[in-house]
């Protein structure tokens, strides 16, 4: 079903409400921002050193958390909108982004810029589930395809363009003048939200603290996220990095254990347990860990071994964002068709082939094969994520996107922030040459046991791809697939 439509008064003052391409301006403008930020750090790093009197340490802490609170503030979403109308919700956390870039911006030191990078990512998070769902939902089956596009462009394009923002900051500085902008594009998304977001009644008032989930999840982003961190200064025996990583993946399964057989779960496990999402989501996770491996390898490689400069760099990866185009071109023609599992599965022989591309990388070829292996990442990226989130979404009603949203970011971000740091580390401490062909090499095994596990799932599934039911799934009528049980071919189920 539905939300239940605004009444007159909500109208007049909402004058944009149900204006699409306000409504995509806003979706944009809510992500794309601190989006470009994770990527762009990276090659800011010298000049963030200097100006907040940092440690290497502290600014990989002040990433960690940050990519922590927007996984946490995804969950933390799906329980507050059940609560509070949306529109609340959204110009809250677009305000707080606005205050939290402020408060970085005009940091004298790391302390005032972590707190401020990590509350943008918090932001950002919860963002995600105000924003997203009512993009998808309400503006009827015929602008979905586009809205993948978008949504495809807004997740991972914008990511693959931040190398190159970081990279020119790197290179010629004002990294305060680019936190600037972010504000800027902010405080813009909050008059479109302002002008456009309509309000809603919220679907349930007097629901319950999640005791369950929200302790669980803060516990499975921050522990682990922090131990991956001490590697800059630890090493992987370390108590400091161990234990927190264990005990938070420990809680990360309890989560998902917990909700799966809680009878009204915040996240909607169950339904996601068959052999359509299952895949999805392992596609989903599986390319995020590896392409996000691969860029943060790369970058490192160029910096240490050729000694390229941070904008050198940023402009030799910046041809992932072709390959994210294609792949959301792509995914605009066939999410209303039964290809898109098939395109899913394309996003991780794309990063493979990118990887075994980057095998071959040296000092003296590295400015003619980068871009054609980023080319292949941003593809990869592009065709994997998106598409394994809508995989997962279409397989659950309506109302319960934002939520299955929420847990399919939250296990992506798990994966692609936790391994990356684990394998860079690696890389640098045997030898960055040899590091880094032997991480790129365990990366593409990874990315190649992914389509083989993701094919076994399909196979042992018993699946056979049909079109989504669009319109029954957007009037709340069914789930738009109908997806068999895991292993139901030999199950017999």
């Amino acid at each position: 079903m539905r939300s239940s439509p605004p009444t007159p008064h909500l109208f007049s003052r909402v004058p944009l409400a149900g204006n699409y391409p306000a409504a995509v301006v806003l979706a944009l403008l809510a992500l794309s921002p601190y989006l470009v930020l994770t990527t762009a750090t990276s090659l800011m790093q010298s000049l963030l050193m200097r100006d907040l009197s940092a440690t290497p340490f502290e600014l990989q802490l002040t990433s960690g958390l940050s990519n922590a609170a927007y996984a946490f503030g995804a969950v933390a979403a799906a329980d507050i909108v059940q609560r509070i109308p949306r529109r609340l919700l959204y110009l809250i956390c677009e305000a707080g982004f606005v205050v939290s870039t402020v408060l970085a911006l005009s940091a004298p030191g790391i302390a005032l810029f972590t707190t401020g990078v990590i509350l943008q990512g918090l932001a950002t998070g919860m963002l995600l589930v105000a924003a997203l769902p009512p993009l998808i939902t309400g503006h009827g089956v015929e602008r979905l395809p586009t809205t993948a596009a978008v949504i495809s462009l807004g997740l991972f394009g914008v990511v693959t363009f931040g190398p190159l923002v970081g990279g020119l900051v790197g290179s010629v500085g004002g990294w305060r003048y680019l936190f600037a902008a972010i504000g800027v594009l902010a405080a813009i998304g909050l008059t479109v939200g302002a002008l456009t977001f309509e309000s809603n009644e919220p679907p349930a008032k007097n629901a319950e603290f999640d005791w369950l989930a929200i302790p669980l999840a803060l516990g499975a982003t921050v522990l682990p996220f922090f131990g991956v961190s001490w590697l800059t200064r630890g090493s992987f025996t370390h108590p400091a990095f161990l234990t927190p990583v264990i005990v938070g993946l420990l809680f990360g399964v309890f989560l998902v254990v917990g909700q799966y057989r809680k009878a009204n779960p915040l996240m909607p496990v169950r339904p996601i347990s068959n052999t359509l999402p299952v895949a999805g989501t392992l596609g989903a996770m599986i390319v995020g860990a590896t392409f996000i491996t691969l860029l943060e390898l790369t970058e490192a490689y160029l910096l240490r071994v050729p000694h390229y400069g941070p904008l050198r760099v940023g402009a030799l990866v910046t041809t992932q964002l072709a390959g994210v185009v294609i792949a959301s071109v792509l995914f605009r023609r066939l999410v209303t068709t039964r290809w898109t599992p098939y395109l899913a599965l394309s996003g991780l022989l794309g990063v493979a082939v990118g990887a075994a591309v980057l095998l071959s990388v040296s000092a003296s070829n590295a400015s003619a094969l980068v871009p054609v292996a980023a080319l292949f990442l941003g593809y990869g990226a592009g065709a994997g994520v998106a598409p394994g989130l809508f995989l997962a979404g279409f397989s659950v009603p309506v109302l319960k996107i934002g939520p299955t949203f929420a847990l399919v970011e939250l296990l992506r971000s798990e994966a692609a922030f936790l391994i990356g740091p684990v394998l860079l580390h690696l890389a640098l401490t045997t030898g960055i040459t040899h590091g880094f062909h032997l991480a790129v090499l365990i990366t593409m095994s990874m990315a190649l046991a992914g389509v083989l596990l993701i094919v076994v799932v399909y196979v042992l599934g018993g699946a056979r791809p049909r079109p989504p039911e669009l319109e029954a799934w957007i009037t709340g009528e069914s789930t738009a697939y109908h997806s068999p049980p895991l292993a139901a071919a030999i199950r017999k189920v």
